[in-house]
């Protein structure tokens, strides 16, 4: 229940994201298609298939389908044509929704596969940024991530404190929902305050 509501949470809001990099490099309406599914479904994919399991979104239509109707209602909606909304607040948020749920839904899977510490870790950044990375490459691009400031390390603090919350058995809805929360806000507080790692080269002007 919890896994799967996570799911789905990453699913929609990740399509948003897929959907807007799509029009951003005036792809044409497959590759809108394409690049969406990729950054909503990717992350899982890799994920499920390092675990051993069949992908949620290959064994189910449900996942597939979402992103299917989300971004049917982008274009009808014409938000193709709408300029910079990947800096407006909704689409920032939307972002944050989808980077929390999928570092959890990865974290989960992982505790449930038996991996330690490590692998939760892993499992949480590969759902929460495959998807991107596998996007970012197709589209040539340097992946997110690799420049990103502080977006992976909101997945790995997450899966961190999925394993301790683990560890401590208390891995229940009321503590993953407030972890949820604490993802989204991490990484709204990260993006407005422009929070960067440490770069070893030094810029010149």
């Amino acid at each position: 229940m919890i896994l799967e509501f996570a799911e789905y949470i990453g699913i929609a809001a990740f399509t948003l994201s897929g959907f807007y990099i799509a029009v951003r490099h005036n792809l044409d309406l497959l590759g809108v298609f394409i690049v969406s599914f990729l950054t909503a479904l990717g992350g899982g994919i890799m994920r499920d298939t390092i675990v051993g399991i069949d992908p949620i979104s290959l064994s189910t239509i449900y996942p597939m389908l979402l992103v299917f109707v989300i971004v049917n209602t982008l274009i009808l909606l014409q938000f193709h044509k709408k300029q910079e909304y990947d800096r407006k607040p909704i689409f920032i948020f939307a972002d944050s929704l989808g980077l929390s749920s999928f570092s959890i839904s990865g974290g989960l899977i992982a505790i449930n596969s038996g991996y330690e510490i490590s692998g939760v870790i892993i499992l949480s950044v590969i759902t929460a940024v495959g998807g991107g990375i596998l996007r970012d490459i197709l589209i040539n691009e340097v992946p997110y991530i690799l420049k990103g400031g502080f977006y992976a390390m909101v997945s790995i603090v997450i899966g961190i404190i999925i394993y301790i919350l683990h560890f401590f058995d208390v891995l229940e809805f009321l503590y993953i929902s407030i972890l949820f929360a604490f993802g989204v806000i991490l990484r709204l507080i990260a993006f407005y305050n422009n929070w960067e790692l440490p770069n070893i080269y030094n810029k010149k002007e």
